[in-house]
């Protein structure tokens, strides 16, 4: 069976260049690079050059990188560590309904800490208003932190228009751009971002690295204690293969960015097309124009999530319901409750493509018959 993989904002593949680089790093660099003998400055070179590359990605400077173990640490040390080291000047935090887990669950133990969290509601198309981020905008807010593209819906939000408003205000502005960083430019100055979390394993990097943009005089707490390394702000020897493969997935990601974009556009194309030439019913949850070029959502009436998941596992495609990290839960999504309410039929019977590395034309055709197949079967029942 030809099996293809359509779960990219999961994780993604290595790319082979990816693979071939940390082969490399791993067979000769091995020293510490907190030592200072020859061996550990070899290391701290490629964990130097690496921090500079990455930080050109975004606009940054080298030491505004702080290289964690993923998403998920880079999102706990932003909140966590904004909240701590500022909570003086005020306790109000400033998020959304549809943030990833990492985000709404830090969130909520950060109130059980005494910090107060509003959540910020979305459109059915997923899109928080200015208006309501205007609204909820207090002296005493310290962090406003917008995810840049929802992983499950692919919605981009109006990340320029949250950072010109937050300019003149004492609140720090951070944003998930996990899955947004590779695929949609981002200049973190331009867009007023102070802090900004990425994952390298799903830009075809390894899994276990990530960073943390942190700007120049952002006051940060660290909850990680033991050595100085990154600059006294995240302890632990740094991984300096993954790093260097990390760095190497960033280079190639800059390089075919608009490829990608166009290309994963073009698939959206060919499975509605396809969709609509079988003759099925389906409802796109999210928007065409404002949304993450990898990512598409689409509600089948008539079906539910684990019979649709099933059977398109049995034919060889791999998709999702949503956020990896809620696999295995039969759970309404809580992107979609939010967007379309816990009522809704969509919270039931949709499902995620998302599209990577070594995907073609033919296999998103392929995937498009196979569903509108699996949906008239389960529709027919």
């Amino acid at each position: 069976m030809n099996r293809i993989y359509l779960d990219h904002a999961a994780t993604s593949p290595m790319h082979p260049n990816v693979i071939d680089k940390m082969m490399t790093v791993m067979k000769s660099e091995f020293g510490n690079p907190s030592s200072i003998h020859a061996f550990g400055r070899q290391a701290r070179h490629v964990l130097d050059e690496a921090r500079v590359s990455i930080a050109a990605s975004i606009g940054a400077e080298r030491n505004e990188i702080i290289f964690t173990s993923g998403g998920t640490e880079a999102d706990n040390t932003a909140l966590i560590g904004i909240a701590e080291a500022n909570k003086a000047r005020g306790k109000h935090i400033i998020t959304t309904e549809i943030e990833h887990h990492a985000i709404l669950h830090t969130s909520q133990y950060l109130e059980k800490k005494g910090f107060e969290v509003t959540y910020l509601p979305v459109n059915n198309e997923g899109l928080i208003s200015m208006a309501d981020v205007k609204a909820a905008l207090r002296e005493d807010t310290i962090l406003v932190s917008i995810m840049y593209g929802n992983n499950e819906v692919g919605t981009i939000q109006p990340i320029a228009d949250i950072g010109a408003l937050l300019k003149e205000h004492q609140a720090y502005f951070h944003t998930d751009a996990v899955q947004a960083y590779g695929l949609v430019p981002i200049d973190v100055n331009a867009l007023h971002i102070d802090l900004l979390s990425v994952s390298a394993h799903k830009i075809n990097g390894p899994k276990g690295i990530g960073f943390l943009y942190v700007r120049e005089g952002v006051k940060l707490q660290p909850h990680a204690h033991g050595g100085e390394q990154e600059r006294k702000r995240r302890a632990g020897t740094e991984s300096v293969p993954a790093i260097a493969g990390f760095a190497e997935a960033v280079k190639i990601a800059q390089q075919t960015m608009a490829e990608k974009a166009e290309k994963y556009r073009t698939f959206k194309e060919i499975l509605l097309a396809r969709f609509e030439e079988g003759g099925i019913q389906y409802q796109l949850n999210g928007s065409l124009e404002a949304s993450l070029p990898h990512v598409l959502n689409v509600s089948f009436p008539g079906t539910n999530v684990e019979s649709l998941l099933v059977n398109l596992d049995l034919a060889g495609i791999a998709v999702s319901s949503g956020s990896a990290c809620t696999a295995g839960s039969i759970d309404p999504s809580h992107v979609l409750v939010a967007m379309f309410g816990k009522n809704s039929e969509r919270t039931k019977n949709s499902i995620r493509f998302s599209f990577g590395l070594n995907n073609t034309n033919e296999e998103i055709k392929q995937a498009a018959d196979e569903t509108v197949k699996i949906v008239s079967r389960l529709v027919d029942k």
